[in-house]
């Protein structure tokens, strides 16, 4: 397996190459192999944080015929077989940034009942939850907004939608811009994905509450 020492501008840059096939073979021979390296080093952490053995899952964009991905991503779940009805974590990148999130996707089922754990927890969630902290309510695209911008209504909107609308999804965490040194360290970085995963694992132990 390939080590991970840090990430390059080459890495962000393959999301510049036109075209579906071109683009995979950049992905799987240069980011695929560092975010994989990156997962099964994070998993035994993760598995401690979480009490649930995690099995790493590189992203395959398997269902393209057309469209290059415009991100990628390794993820950390409870099961070998797959990761995306599950609560999962993710290392990844976009051409602007590195994202390392707590995920639930919209092919959940049981996200309905996750928001309402949330609604009922919801102070505690925010006060545990650091300011700068993003949130998303959709993996496809790249923004987010960090927990100190929603109002205390708007944070209630987002959970409400989590839980009404079938395209609805939850991630939370952080972005690394892509200029940021801590990219080009190994161990600052790792360090960084093991404090980040840290605060997150009560995001996956908030879902042990749905029975």
């Amino acid at each position: 397996m390939t080590n991970f020492n840090g990430f390059t501008e080459q890495d962000f840059d393959v999301f510049t190459i036109d075209g579906l096939e071109d683009r995979m073979k950049a992905l799987k021979s240069e980011v695929s192999p560092k975010l994989e390296a990156i997962a099964e080093e994070l998993a035994p952490t993760l598995t401690a944080l979480t009490g649930d053995e995690m099995h790493v899952h590189v992203a395959k964009h398997a269902r393209r015929t057309t469209n290059p991905p415009n991100d990628t991503w390794a993820a950390l779940a409870s099961s070998k077989r797959g990761y995306k009805k599950l609560p999962h974590f993710q290392i990844g990148l976009w051409e602007s940034h590195v994202f390392i999130w707590f995920a639930m996707i919209y092919e959940s089922p049981i996200k309905e009942d996750y928001a309402h754990v949330l609604k009922k927890h919801q102070e505690e969630v925010r006060d545990h939850i650091p300011a700068d902290f993003v949130w998303s309510k959709d993996h496809t695209k790249p923004s987010a907004t960090p927990n100190k911008d929603f109002s205390e209504e708007q944070f209630t909107q987002l959970l409400d939608r989590l839980h009404s609308v079938k395209k609805a999804e939850i991630l939370c965490g952080i972005h690394i811009d892509r200029n940021d040194v801590i990219l080009k360290d190994r161990d600052a970085f790792l360090n960084k994905c093991e404090e980040t995963f840290n605060t997150l694992s009560y995001l996956y132990q908030l879902t042990k509450e749905i029975g």
